[in-house]
């Protein structure tokens, strides 16, 4: 499939999460990036990286004053 991603990551005993190379290269993740987390207890949960996130919140920001 185009522009999509599977892989499996594997979860240390901290609770760190080690994301496969392939990921990490396809999405751009480098050492020190920080995660949003979003969860549902039903759906399962989802990483987006904060700049992304953050440049989202900001063009709902600056759509709604115009």
């Amino acid at each position: 499939m185009k522009n999509k991603y599977v892989g499996i990551a594997k979860v240390g005993e901290k609770g760190q999460i080690v994301l496969p190379a392939r990921a990490r290269k396809v999405f751009g993740i480098e050492t020190g990036d920080h995660f949003i987390v979003l969860g549902d207890e039903n759906r399962g949960i989802a990483l987006i990286k904060e700049s992304g996130f953050m440049d989202l919140v900001s063009q709902v920001g600056k759509a709604e004053r115009e």
